[in-house]
C-alpha cells in the first residue's frame, strides 16, 4: 500500500481539480486577493467571522469591512474631487465604526 502524507494528498487533489478545470470560472480569477479585512480582524476573531461569512451570516463588523472595500473601489474609479472627498469621509466613518466595534469585542474577550 502506498503511503502518502496528508500534504501530498491535498496537493494531488488540487492538481487534479485544476486539470479538470474546476478553478477556471472562480469569481475574481486573475485578480489579487485583498486580505486587508482579514488582517484588520483580530486573530482571535478571524475563525468566527470566517465561519459566519461562509454561512451567509455577516456580522456588523464584516458588513462594515465589506462596505469599506466597496467604497475604496468607488474612490479608485471616481474622478470628481468633490465626490472623492465625500467617499473618503464615508470610508473614514466606516473604519471608525469598525474600530469601535473591534475595541468593544476585545474588551469583552479579555474579561
Amino acid at each position: 500500500m502506498l503511503h502518502m502524507s496528508f500534504e501530498k494528498a491535498i496537493e494531488a487533489a488540487i492538481k487534479e481539480a485544476m486539470e479538470r478545470g474546476e478553478f477556471d470560472n472562480l469569481k475574481g480569477k486573475g485578480k489579487p486577493i485583498d486580505l486587508d479585512a482579514y488582517f484588520e480582524t483580530p486573530e482571535e476573531l478571524r475563525l468566527a467571522f470566517s465561519a459566519l461569512k461562509n454561512a451567509g451570516i455577516a456580522s456588523q463588523e464584516v458588513e462594515l469591512l465589506q462596505e469599506v472595500a466597496v467604497l475604496k473601489e468607488k474612490l479608485r474609479l471616481e474622478e470628481d474631487e468633490a465626490k472623492r472627498g465625500e467617499i473618503k469621509k464615508l470610508i473614514h466613518d466606516r473604519q471608525l465604526q469598525f474600530n469601535i466595534l473591534m475595541d468593544r469585542l476585545k474588551r469583552k474577550t479579555s474579561l
